[in-house]
């Protein structure tokens, strides 16, 4: 017989796996399949496993539930976001710190304290998200990040990291130390970004952390990108 259950919490290819793994090492279970696209499992038994069991065999960030008639047919009547639509969270938080930084700098205009000001409002903001979800964040972010890969406890430090450089920023202490710093960390960050563009791989963008499941896309690669490129104009200056 076969089930299809509805799971909760996955944010990446690691998820998925880690899903897969533990609902076939459960007695009972023939085998069981993972999508991560549809927060789906899909688990033959050769007899039926309640789902409290189920549940129970999983670390305690997924939640699987059953799958009624209305959710299997939703998907069906849906069509699927494009990664505007996906990403239009990104969009709106990205243009309110603008909005904000040029607002606190409009008169009279200051340029690099309005560059201060985003990149400061920025990493407050961005670090916010990740911190909603510490223990899945860097499950995520070890996907593409190549220091977060070889280093894990880099991956549960990075959101304080980015908490310090924005008070950095918007209290204006030690901003060459700061800059330097998000120079070496959206550095490391990027190349891992662009590796992943370039490899195609489909996996989900930890910038905003886990609440928020976005695609890693070329948005991604330019947002770092305006960071780097402001740090370096800071620097210059």
């Amino acid at each position: 017989m076969k089930h299809t259950y509805t799971v909760t919490g996955m944010t990446c290819n690691g998820c998925r796996t880690s899903v897969e793994d533990k609902l076939n090492a459960m007695d009972g279970v023939i085998n069981a399949t993972v999508n991560l696209e549809k927060s789906e499992a899909v688990i033959e038994m050769a007899k039926h496993i309640n789902i409290e069991t189920i549940q129970k065999a999983l670390p305690e960030k997924y939640t699987i539930s059953e799958k009624n008639i209305f959710q299997a047919q939703k998907p069906l009547a849906e069509m699927p976001k494009s990664d505007l639509q996906q990403l239009l969270p990104l969009f709106l938080i990205f243009g309110y710190i603008t909005i904000a930084a040029i607002l606190l700098n409009y008169n009279p205009w200051n340029g690099s304290s309005f560059m201060l000001d985003f990149m400061g409002l920025f990493y407050v903001v961005f670090s916010f998200f990740k911190l909603l979800d510490l223990k899945g964040f860097p499950e995520s972010f070890k996907m593409y990040d190549p220091l977060a890969k070889v280093m894990p406890i880099y991956g549960l430090v990075y959101p304080f990291i980015e908490l310090a450089l924005g008070i950095l920023f918007l209290m204006r202490i030690q901003i060459p130390v700061a800059l330097v710093v998000t120079l070496i960390i959206l550095g490391i960050t990027t190349i891992g970004v662009t590796k992943t563009l370039l490899d195609k791989k489909s996996i989900q963008c930890a910038c905003l952390g886990t609440a928020l499941k976005l695609p890693m896309t070329k948005a991604t690669f330019i947002e770092n990108s305006i960071m780097i490129v402001m740090a370096i104009i800071m620097l210059i200056g």
